[in-house]
Parts: C-alpha cells; structure tokens; sequence
C-alpha cells in the first residue's frame, strides 16, 4: 500500500512543477495584445502622419477587427472615433494614465481605457499639434491638473468634434 501512496505523490509532485513551470512562463511573456499598443520610434500617427513619439505628452491608439491605430495625442484619437464611420462600441480605446507617467515620455506599461480616463483640456500643457488633453485614470490626479493651470476636466462623453474643434481653433500650435 505505501508504493501507491508514494507512486501517487511522485506523480502529484510532477504534476505541480509542471503547472508551476507553465506558470511563471505565462507572467514573464507579455500578452500579444500589450505588445501590439507599444508606441515604437517609426510609428505615425493614423491621422496625421508625423511621427508619434516626437510630441510630448499622452498618446492614443484604437483596437479593432480592423487591426492597431495609433496616434499622437488623444484629442487626434477622438476626432477619427467619434467620425460616423469609426464610432464603433467594439474598438477599445487606449490612453496613457499622465498621473503614473512621465509627460516627455509617457511609458505605454501605463495604458488605460479611455472610456474609463478623466481627460484635463485647457492646461497649457505641450503636446502634439491641436488640442492637448491629458488623460489620467485616478479622478483626484486630474482634477490637480485642472486646479493648477486653469484646464477642466472631462469624461469621454463630454468630448465631441464641436468641442475638439473649438479647443483646437482657440490653442496655439505646438509643432
């Protein structure tokens, strides 16, 4: 009887390792979709064409059946999404969290929903070309910003092309 009972064992302790080793296997590779949102040197923007990690500030890029886009700012990224034609509930929409990133250089380890962000227009803030919008996951973050340079704060449905384009018409142009 103690063969079975060690044969078993031998065999549970092989089984345990294995699903260890698979494991620790699964939490060092990024998941594909991670490694797709990464904003790379060659990247241009999906709208404008300039290249993305030239501007400072938060980036955006749109996940669909279609494929990644990526864009320079986020104001750029909800100008093309809220088109007739892109206005989709099934592409995800992706921001940089600038309460847990640099603004020179926004690290994408830090990407969140952009259904989700509080964005701060009005902040003085350089970024790319038209409006800057910085976007932030934590509501107290953003509304820091918006205190100390006089911007607002906004949720994604209070963003519009009207809007887009007012701010853009009314702030100087970065590059």
């Amino acid at each position: 009887m103690n063969g079975v009972y060690f044969k078993a064992s031998r065999v549970l302790a092989g089984v345990l390792v294995c699903l260890a080793l698979v494991a620790c296997d699964k939490a060092q590779s990024p998941p594909a979709a991670e490694a797709a949102l990464a904003f790379h040197p060659a990247d241009e923007c999906h709208v404008c064409g300039m290249v993305i990690t030239d501007f400072p500030g938060p980036k955006g890029a749109a996940v669909g059946a279609s494929g990644t886009k990526k864009f320079c700012s986020p104001a750029e990224m909800l100008g093309w999404w809220l088109q007739p034609e892109n206005h989709r509930d099934d592409v995800e929409l992706y921001v940089h969290d600038m309460g847990r990133s640099h603004w020179n250089t926004p690290d994408d380890a830090h990407l969140i929903d952009a259904r989700t962000a509080y964005f701060v227009i009005g902040s003085g803030l350089e970024g790319a070309m038209g409006v800057v919008l910085a976007s932030f996951s934590d509501p107290k973050a953003a509304q820091k910003l918006a205190s100390e340079t006089g911007g607002k704060v906004l949720r994604l449905d209070d963003i519009d092309q009207k809007l887009l384009g007012q701010a853009t018409a009314m702030s100087p142009m970065s590059h």
